[in-house]
């Protein structure tokens, strides 16, 4: 694609990048409300029993995972067309979801500026290594690598270090707003939190939350995870590197049930949303309908989906992400080949 047609493309997908009062209260309604009822049915459910409780919980999780969606519009800018508003919702889904706003808005800000660039990897992503990069490092490397890239610290217990950890604690050279903002919400956190096993006691809360907060977590991640690591995604070092190829073919678009892509805030138009961040959720897929070129991004589903679990190594020269295993048989092959 040329640099005028590039330039084109922007322009279209930008012109959808303007809020709608209207369509953001309705959207923190019906997600509100259904988050606040179906947590009070979770509770009133653990009378009958944990197992018609749990459901519940779970199907609450969906309703967290929108309202982080909600949050994540609001770090852009772009849920309301007013910036306060932003800050003030932003704050207080950050509460929900138990992520810190200015924080997490700074990192993902700059995970946008370089999403896809090799050389500027390491805040906001997901830890990636080449293929040459594994090969020449340390024992403990690989092996630090490999358990982060195993499927269950990065979907079991990677959530629960973001909720417990890295989302409570300020970065090293934080400005005091950023800082402010996570005490903020760390304290707003530890009184709901009070409130609630005052008022309803900490095994029930337990019971309640800790679903909620796994299941929320364990489909965020995978969420973020599958929309940047498909076989042929789109990674080059700075030198070759470009924004728009790295949103359109670094991004893919994640084509779910009509229910599911509701449940998830219209995420899976995720190369949409790297290519103009300030478009809202609620004005993703009428910009990828209406802009035709966005409709030739790699297209992925459930199934398909699925496969993204192997990938562990980017291969530069083959422009692809590839597994393990199939590193060990590259390396069996490379004496042959030399």
């Amino acid at each position: 694609m040329s640099k005028q047609k590039q330039a084109e493309l922007k322009r279209e997908a930008a012109s959808f990048a303007h809020a709608n009062t209207r369509s953001g209260v309705i959207q923190l309604l019906n997600t509100t409300i259904p988050f606040l009822l179906l947590w009070f049915l979770a509770y009133q459910s653990l009378s009958v029993s944990f197992w018609l409780s749990l459901p519940i919980s779970i199907m609450t999780a969906f309703f967290v995972v929108r309202m982080f969606i909600i949050f994540h519009d609001c770090t852009h800018g772009s849920f309301f067309n007013n910036a306060k508003a932003n800050r003030i919702l932003g704050t207080v889904t950050g509460i929900i979801t138990h992520f810190a706003f200015e924080k997490w808005k700074r990192s993902h800000s700059l995970h946008h500026a370089t999403s896809g660039n090799l050389d500027k990897r390491g805040v906001g992503d997901i830890w990636l290594l080449t293929v040459e990069e594994y090969e020449q490092a340390s024992f403990w490397t690989k092996l630090s690598y490999r358990l982060y890239r195993n499927p269950f610290v990065m979907f079991v217990l990677g959530p629960f270090y973001l909720f417990l950890v890295d989302n409570r604690i300020n970065r090293k050279g934080a400005k005091r707003k950023e800082r402010m903002n996570t005490y903020l919400i760390n304290v707003s956190l530890v009184l709901i939190y009070s409130l609630l096993i005052y008022i309803i006691g900490w095994q029930a809360l337990l019971l309640i939350q800790l679903p909620i907060l796994f299941t929320a977590g364990m489909l965020g991640v995978w969420l973020f995870y599958v929309q940047h690591t498909f076989e042929d995604s789109y990674f080059e070092n700075e030198t070759e590197w470009d924004f728009v190829k790295a949103a359109v073919d670094g991004s893919s678009y994640y084509k779910l049930p009509k229910f599911m892509q509701w449940l998830t805030g219209n995420i899976g138009f995720h190369h949409v949303h790297h290519l103009s961040p300030k478009v809202p959720n609620y004005h993703l897929e009428k910009t990828h309908e209406q802009v035709v070129p966005l409709q030739k991004a790699t297209t992925i589903t459930l199934r398909i989906s699925l496969a993204s679990m192997k990938y562990r190594l980017f291969d530069e020269a083959n422009k692809s992400f590839i597994s393990f295993k199939e590193f060990k048989a590259m390396k069996k092959l490379k004496p042959l080949s030399e």
